[in-house]
């Protein structure tokens, strides 16, 4: 029997009409709607798209959406200043600045400098440890989009075992994070780690995000597991995951298919974060 397809198109969209709901709801009631606020710099062509499509969404389930550019040779002191003032700016709500940075700028300083309250990516260090802590806390979009599609398939967590191939910051370790807290048994796996296949084996939920394309293949799959495949590399005009699917398909009981599966959730729960962070400052409450 065939894995089941996890649809994560079909989820966004339900997400993004629920958000756009609960705005219009925020407006009728005289709040101001959700400002979200990105910080784009440099000339990166790829960056460029994410960003206006960041944007769209934005505006259409009525937020109201706030580019901020800086050329590649922005000073970090400059971009510093820049965040600032976003942070003290009223009509923002949720803040990002999109990734990669130019090479002379330390994305660490910039996550820093970030106030926790406006942190729509869970980018600050404050976020990311009141999260290890289990405390609610502003978390990544992508592993919050793992999260929302196991739960959309009603894909068993508490007490399930959980690997997760890859520990970047982006994604691995917020992600193994997220899991715990919902009370998964979870292994992190990375480059060094002993007989990969044999202990992904042992997953019920199986994550990848290393970007390599096909590298987990019918022999790292526990039969009947959930396959979650963050992996995205360009090759052909499209994308392709970290999984590959002909083998994998048989064996797992859910697969994400790349594209559509983990990366139409990116930008919707982007949307919720910010809308999250919208109603705590409405509420004169911090949300982490």
């Amino acid at each position: 029997m065939s894995a089941i397809i996890i649809d994560g198109k079909a989820v966004a969209a339900r997400l993004r009409e629920g958000i756009a709901r609960d705005v219009a709801a925020m407006t009728a009631q005289g709040s101001r709607a959700p400002g979200l606020a990105v910080v784009l710099c440099g000339d990166n062509a790829a960056s460029a798209i994410y960003v206006r499509n960041k944007g769209r969404a934005a505006e259409k389930v009525g937020f109201r959406f706030q580019l901020q550019t800086c050329e590649a040779d922005t000073s970090t002191a400059d971009l510093l200043r820049l965040v600032a003032g976003l942070n003290t700016d009223e009509a923002v709500d949720g803040l990002l600045v999109q990734l990669p940075l130019p090479s002379h700028v330390d994305p660490d300083v910039i996550a820093d400098a970030i106030a926790p309250d406006k942190d729509a990516d869970g980018f600050n260090p404050a976020n990311f440890g009141r999260l290890a802590e289990g405390r609610a806390a502003p978390a990544g979009a992508t592993p919050l989009g793992c999260m929302e599609l196991l739960r959309s398939y009603d894909v068993p967590i508490s007490g399930s075992r959980a690997v997760v191939v890859g520990r970047s910051l982006l994604v691995g370790r917020p992600l193994a994070l997220l899991l715990t807290n919902a009370d998964a048994t979870v292994t992190m796996c990375h480059s060094r780690t002993r007989d990969l296949p044999g202990v992904c084996r042992e997953a019920d939920i199986l994550v990848t995000a290393t970007g390599r394309p096909g590298a987990i293949d019918a022999g790292y799959v526990k039969p009947g597991a959930c396959v979650i495949d963050v992996g995205t590399t360009p090759r052909d005009g499209t994308v392709v995951g970290d999984v590959d699917r002909e083998s994998v398909e048989p064996v797992a009981g859910w697969l994400t298919p790349v594209p559509g599966g983990v990366g139409p959730m990116t930008i919707a729960m982007l949307l919720r974060n910010t809308l999250s962070l919208a109603t705590a400052r409405r509420r004169s409450t911090v949300v982490v």
